[in-house]
């Protein structure tokens, strides 16, 4: 029963969801007509909003490159498709090689998500070479770790409201991460999705005549040094000028934990760098790999554009105020957490971004728990887990780990469709019962 309806929804999503690009297309659209009819925002003042956001997420766009790039530069050294290579012959079967998987993208997402996309993407690489498995599913998998990432150690609003100067600090003060991350209701959270997205994966796994296999290609190597090379190509394949400035680099990290700094996406994309010129030793080698990687970025630098100009129409048109009003006007201090979840989850769909969620919902759904009396750390958390839930949906985030990976939307949107709405029973009845 659960892979016949798995396989009519892969189905019809690869047959009627079409490319990432179109998609924010359709959405920019969506998002334009909706302005228009309910906000009644007029059509100049619409394109304006459109066309002074577009580059907002400039800065963001460019971490989301480097969360590809070095991620994948990272994946090429010797030590890490050693360890990769040996994490993934441990399995001998589909099902197994999906829970696995799912459980180390999980897992990472929890430590950080931009971490936990490119190490979900490198391992599924990695697993389809040893193990016959669905290629999709495996993918799907990997992205699956994803929907536990604002409940982790990276969410972006509940560290906000634990930080100093905080925009919401005179309403609701500073709510500790005790309260959020670490409280009971968002533990138990995380734990059932723990158990069932790796069953529920699992469970999707198609028979042998659907099965779609997927070789991904073959390592490109750095061009060996000639007897009669050049100095400048003696310099490109010596190992001494990269390797210390790589052990600089590292040098910088440990005093950066050390002192007691954290990990954000900066930091991740440092990381991966400078090990990755380390572990490669000659630019030479680096370089090649750099080349390999830059191919999958078409989609990041193009279309996250695009989403900054919707999250521009929403939030300059007041749409976005306006579904949230009209979500917590009909709820009681015990179903304002979940109606919070459900009306983040909406609008995550046109304004993929935990800061930008907060700023946006924050000002509605904090005035409207202090006046129920809810529980305003589960509010917060209610639009954090809206936020990551849709993003099941939303391909905003998969682009990075769909260009490591080397699949399209539609090959594991229609895996990400049955996770959806099991995580979504899950999260919504946890907020609203425990």
């Amino acid at each position: 029963m659960f892979q016949r309806a798995t396989r009519v929804s892969v189905r019809l999503v690869e047959r009627y969801l079409p490319d990432a690009y179109v998609f924010v297309l359709i959405f920019t659209a969506l998002a334009a007509v909706a302005a228009l009819a309910i906000e009644r925002t007029p059509p100049l003042e619409l394109v304006r909003y459109w066309g002074t956001g577009f580059w907002e997420l400039l800065g963001f766009s460019m971490q989301m490159l480097l969360v590809l790039v070095t991620g994948f530069i990272l994946a090429k050294t010797p030590p890490v498709k050693r360890g990769l290579t040996w994490l993934a012959s441990r399995c001998r079967t589909p099902r197994n090689a999906i829970v696995m998987v799912t459980l180390v993208a999980m897992a990472a997402n929890w430590i950080n998500w931009g971490f936990g996309l490119v190490i979900g993407a490198l391992f599924a690489r990695e697993m389809a070479r040893h193990v016959r498995v669905d290629y999709r599913l495996l993918v799907a998998s990997a992205y699956s770790g994803f929907i536990i990432w604002h409940g982790g150690l990276s969410g972006s609003i509940p560290l906000t409201v634990a930080t100093d100067g905080h925009f919401m600090q005179e309403a609701i003060g500073l709510i500790p991460t005790t309260d959020t991350l670490f409280a009971p209701f968002n533990l138990l959270i995380i734990a059932l999705l723990v158990i069932a997205i790796p069953l529920i994966n699992r469970a999707m796994t198609p028979s042998e005549r659907d099965t779609v296999l997927f070789t991904p290609p073959e390592d490109a190597e750095a061009p060996p040094l000639v007897a009669d090379a050049s100095p400048a190509e003696r310099l490109e394949h010596g190992w001494l000028l990269s390797v210390a400035v790589g052990v600089a680099g590292l040098v910088f990290l440990v005093d950066h934990f050390v002192g007691g700094g954290g990990l954000n996406l900066n930091i991740v994309n440092y990381a991966f760098l400078m090990l990755g010129i380390v572990l490669h030793r000659t630019p030479a080698r680096l370089l090649s790999a750099l080349q390999e990687a830059i191919k999958g970025g078409a989609g990041i630098v193009i279309q996250f554009p695009f989403y900054a100009g919707i999250m521009a129409i929403l939030v300059g048109s007041g749409l976005a105020t306006t579904l949230s009003t009209w979500f917590a006007s009909f709820a009681t201090a015990d179903t304002l957490p979940v109606l919070t979840f459900l009306s983040a989850g909406l609008i995550n769909m046109f304004v993929p971004s935990g800061g930008g969620q907060w700023a946006v919902q924050a000002p509605v759904m904090v005035p409207a728990a202090q006046a129920l009396g809810a529980d305003l750390p589960r509010v917060a958390m209610a639009v954090a887990w809206g936020d990551a839930w849709t993003s099941m949906l939303q391909p905003f985030f998969a682009l990075p780990l769909l260009a490591i990976a080397g699949l399209k939307i539609k090959d594991i949107m229609g895996y990400c469709l049955m996770l959806l709405l099991a995580s979504g029973v899950i999260i919504g009845l946890v907020l609203l019962l425990a």
